[in-house]
């Protein structure tokens, strides 16, 4: 089975350093604020945890490209690749530094997005264009109108 695909936040550094070594950029690095030289030295860091090769093409891609300031986290992609290579959800969630109920989230898909909060099955859907809605028949108990 293949990888998931990236998301776009995420792909300029797995295309340039490839899925292994964007992992282990994202666990370690993720969140930490960053600047890096565009031919990093075999001493830095970065090369001593992902290798000269790959520490110079996030060197070149930091200089050719717009980032973040910050490393980026990538958890739910992270997740779903270790998900894939056949990681526990125990295991995925100690990685991550998060909980398996999290893991499980990110697997599932359920992460929402704030623009889609309308989207929650437990919350009432009110039409307060329409003041006969709410006195309807599909109106929450406490706002029909109540007959004798």
């Amino acid at each position: 089975m293949s990888d998931p695909r990236a998301p776009a936040h995420l792909a300029p550094y797995v295309d340039a350093i490839g899925v292994d070594a964007a992992l282990t950029f994202f666990t370690e690095f993720g969140g930490a604020e960053w600047y890096l030289a565009r031919d990093p030295g075999a001493d830095s860091e970065l090369a001593r945890v992902l290798g000269l090769d790959a520490a110079r093409a996030l060197g070149e891609l930091a200089h050719s490209v717009m980032l973040q300031p910050r490393v980026p986290l990538g958890k739910p992609w992270v997740a779903q690749v270790l998900a894939g290579r056949g990681l526990p959800v125990a295991q995925i969630a100690r990685r991550l530094h998060t909980t398996d109920v999290t893991v499980r989230k990110y697997l599932k898909g359920l992460r929402r997005d704030r623009s889609d909060m309308d989207s929650d099955l437990r919350q009432y859907r009110l039409h307060l264009d329409d003041p006969q809605a709410l006195a309807g028949e599909n109106a929450p108990p406490h706002h029909r109108k109540l007959t004798r």
